[in-house]
């Protein structure tokens, strides 16, 4: 007898049964003969490991409103409202909305998060928050703490003491923002720093670089300078890099070459990126997003986020993992059936590596966090921006979800693509 048994799932281009035993999963092949203590038909429907979160700030996440709207839209005046909220923050405060958005994301598939704490703080009120309630989920969702130097690390007084006590209270990755720093100088100065942290207290790197249309914010670079020299490549993720959506060719294909033999890892947010970029072009515009595309055909790690959901910088959201995957189709040109199908690699995959994860993926062996959605392969899962109908975390069932089901003229209507 087995734990649970996923019957009729389609993984790659088979549909097989998943036999789950003791909170992993026992076995994956067709046909499974034996019982279990539940059993539950997938119809075909795809079976997924859980999405994940590479890139969001909980700390912010809804309020959107609070005090005021951004009424321009842009990255600094987000984070000039941002200054202003997080004078009220309490540690109640953080807790429940993080917590109600970890509910919707795991609702909807997603079991590990990577989220940025501001830092920028004396009191630590966000990331001693984050920090409980990163204990408080741990049944249901891993959560990976950035120490963020939201107001800058040099340019914000004793940005650097504050990094390194964020470090001691328990934050897992060291953070940066260097373009926001005052001079570029400082920027520079601030990237070495972060991989001084790093090194010194062996965590791993997630910088917000170059989030900016300005063609001359070039700390990409520096970044890939610092993973060639410490050789912390595989550790290193550069988030945003909007501004390489911006350079000049000549100098773009010069740094892909150089992000190549760095093997730095990538995080781009389409929803927020193409939102908040942009924002003083008149025409033609900018798409506001780094060179995806490009990054993925050099063979480089590239992973999707949210970044914000319904805070100072983004109004809406609701978490699900399809909706960047979806953007990033469109935003980044991406819709040929393999580039489709990379995007959802975006937000599984590839954001696994990029967490570091290991044991990750459905195969024999590996822990039974297993998604199932409705759809049979990734393209229609992103095509239609599937519903996810099962969730399971250690071979338990944690959220069920009924898709919507619609009738015209009497006869269901049938979203999904007819067999060839």
């Amino acid at each position: 007898m087995y734990q649970l048994i996923l019957r009729g799932t389609r993984l790659g281009d088979e549909v097989l049964d998943i036999g789950v035993q003791d909170g992993t999963i026992a076995r994956i092949s067709a046909g499974i003969e034996e019982g279990a203590g539940r059993e539950i038909e997938a119809q075909g429907r795809l079976v997924s490991p859980p999405f994940i979160e590479s890139h969001v700030h909980l700390d912010t996440t809804l309020t959107a409103g609070e005090p005021r709207w951004n009424e321009s839209g842009t990255l600094f005046e987000g984070i000039r409202i941002w200054s202003e909220r997080k004078k009220r923050l309490t540690r109640e405060d953080v807790i429940a909305r993080a917590t109600q958005l970890l509910r919707w994301q795991a609702a909807q598939g997603v079991l590990h998060v990577r989220t940025h704490a501001d830092v920028t703080d004396p009191e630590f009120t966000g990331l001693k928050a984050l920090l409980e309630v990163k204990e408080k989920v741990r049944g249901w969702a891993d959560v990976q703490i950035v120490a963020f130097p939201q107001e800058g690390m040099l340019s914000f007084p004793k940005g650097v003491e504050l990094m390194e006590e964020a470090l001691k209270l328990g934050a897992d990755v060291v953070g940066g923002i260097p373009h926001y720093e005052h001079t570029r100088e400082l920027g520079v100065e601030s990237v070495k720093e972060s991989f001084r942290l790093a090194e010194k207290h062996d965590r791993p790197i997630d910088i917000h670089c170059d989030e900016t249309d300005d063609p001359e914010s070039r700390f990409l670079e520096v970044m890939a300078a610092e993973a060639i020299r410490t050789g912390m490549g595989e550790r290193v993720t550069a988030s945003h890099t909007t501004a390489f959506g911006s350079y000049d060719n000549a100098y773009a294909f010069k740094l892909m070459g150089f992000l190549v033999k760095s093997g730095i890892n990538f995080v781009a947010n389409p929803l927020i990126n193409i939102t908040l970029q942009g924002r003083y072009d008149t025409y033609p515009k900018r798409r506001g997003i780094t060179r995806v595309k490009e990054l993925w055909q050099n063979g480089l790690n590239v992973s999707l986020g949210y970044d914000d959901i319904m805070d100072p910088w983004y109004p809406l959201g609701t978490g699900g993992m399809l909706q960047p995957a979806h953007m990033a189709v469109h935003a980044c040109h991406m819709t040929s059936r393999k580039e489709v199908t990379a995007c959802f690699d975006m937000v599984t995959e590839n954001a696994a590596r990029t967490l570091g994860l290991k044991a990750y993926g459905v195969a024999e062996g590996n822990p039974a966090n297993l998604v199932l959605v409705d759809a049979p392969d990734r393209w229609d899962a992103i095509r239609r921006l599937a519903a996810t109908t099962l969730v399971t975390k250690d071979g338990e069932v944690i959220s069920e979800t009924s898709p919507a089901q619609t009738r015209l003229m009497g006869e269901i209507v049938d979203f999904r693509r007819g067999e060839e």
